[in-house]
């Protein structure tokens, strides 16, 4: 079995070359003696695993190089264990530098047996989570057309898409806000017929309901005030091309009429307009909203329905996307990474809370947040709190159902105690609860009434 690669960075020659013999055995062993060669040794035998004593060159009495180096090595490969070496006095240094993303911390004398220990299990941990890493993608990541997904659902709407490719069917395009429906309609032209022609969008809810007619069915000069000239609709724009129009359940009664008969004519009047204008445009339209309730309820005509729904495609929320919402993290995160000319990876709590999170935001959440965790992660490590991903039920993890509850409650009596100055009744009426049940809980828990 081929030996893991390991760097000794050490300034003391002595030191170095006895850590060299005592670990040469069990790793292909480097060295460096200051940070400069560090960074270059790291580069060219590309170890799992660095010891790093802080006490380098030029200033060895002091652990502003140590740091350096720190971050420096980190820095060129986030995913490095750094077992940080210090002084016997100095173990705030090694916490700090575990902070700062080193994996662990030596005090002067090293005992080499302890050291071997800790560096084997530094080389399981990394191996772990490069495992982790390549299993959350699940092999191969599917690209299609801007879109990334492993999931069955994701290769369910590829299916769809692929199928649709040949026709000028209208589609409607279903899901929940921030889950990608503007890209699948972009995939749609891309693969259609039209892909030469204009894709001209619109979002239905964002124009007033006063302007909107204009903006889809353009209008001529002098049709009302401000109108100085003629001017194209959005579905005038589209011809041979593809009209997308977001929001559709947000048009009024009124505008869903003269949809409806652009869709049976294929032909608009502009605003005080005399003469139909002929349009060939596919239209593909998209909802965040349920249309067969808003039917039901008289906000949307089921004859302009059937017309937009000839295709439904319909997308799948990020959090029933299994394995997906890590793979589009690291996509998002390596292109932040391009962006800012900077190596950044998650560590493996951040990774855990990307996957158990509920994104009520979809993808449009997620990439908002690896946006901003990259801007604020240090030594290029994304952590939970980079991505406001903590909870505020971590510190009951791995307690049983019931101790866990008993120290909610206690937290939450507690903070309404202090909040209303130990006014029982007041904290009571915090809570929701009356003052003898209160009482009753405070008694439960062991809580003194004073």
């Amino acid at each position: 079995m081929e030996k893991p690669n390991i760097l000794i960075v050490e300034d003391d020659d002595e030191v170095r070359s006895q850590m060299r013999w005592a670990l040469t055995q069990q790793f292909n062993v480097a060295t460096a003696e200051d940070r400069q060669s560090a960074v270059e040794a790291l580069k060219l035998h590309k170890p799992a695993v660095v010891t790093l004593d802080l006490g380098l060159p030029p200033s060895p009495g002091d652990t502003r190089e140590g740091f350096a180096a720190l971050s420096d090595l980190l820095q060129q490969d986030p995913s490095l264990k750094i077992v940080v070496i210090t002084g016997q006095d100095e173990k705030e240094n090694g916490m700090r530098a575990i902070g700062l993303g080193g994996y662990d911390f030596f005090c002067k004398p090293v005992n080499i047996d302890e050291l071997k220990v800790v560096l084997n299990r530094a080389f399981h941990v990394r191996q772990l989570e490069r495992d982790h890493r390549e299993s959350v993608a699940g092999g191969p990541v599917e690209s299609f057309e801007g879109l990334l997904g492993n999931s069955p659902q994701m290769q369910s709407v590829f299916a769809t898409i692929r199928k649709m490719s040949g026709s000028d069917a209208s589609v409607l395009i279903g899901g929940e806000s921030g889950t990608g429906k503007e890209l699948v309609a972009r995939a749609i032209h891309r693969l259609s017929g039209r892909r030469n022609g204009p894709f001209v969008a619109i979002n239905c809810g964002a124009i007033p309901d006063n302007l909107l007619e204009s903006e889809l069915f353009g209008h001529e000069k002098g049709a009302f005030t401000g109108a100085h000239v003629q001017r194209q609709g959005r579905i005038e724009m589209a011809q041979k091309g593809t009209l997308f129009l977001d929001e559709i359940a947000e048009l009024s009664g009124g505008l869903q009429v003269k949809l409806l008969r652009f869709l049976q004519e294929r032909e608009v009047e502009r605003v005080a307009g005399r003469s139909p204008i002929k349009v060939d445009a596919k239209v593909i339209a998209a909802t965040n909203i349920d249309l067969t309730k808003a039917m039901s309820e008289g906000r949307f005509r089921e004859d302009l329905y059937y017309r937009l729904a000839v295709v439904v495609v319909s997308m799948p929320p990020l959090r029933q996307r299994q394995g997906d919402a890590m793979l589009l993290a690291n996509a998002f995160l390596e292109r932040q990474t391009a962006s800012q000319q900077k190596k950044l990876v998650f560590t493996p709590k951040a990774a855990k809370a990307i996957e158990t999170h509920q994104w009520p935001g979809n993808v449009r959440e997620l990439e908002n947040r690896i946006q901003r965790a990259a801007i604020m992660a240090e030594n290029s490590r994304v952590t939970p709190e980079d991505l406001e991903l903590t909870t505020p039920y971590g510190g009951f993890e791995g307690q049983a159902l019931g101790k866990a509850r008993e120290a909610l409650e206690r937290q939450l009596i507690e903070a309404a105690l202090t909040k209303t100055k130990g006014n029982v009744t007041r904290a009571a009426a915090e809570l929701a609860i009356s003052r003898p049940t209160l009482y009753e809980l405070m008694d439960k828990l062991g809580m003194s009434r004073k």
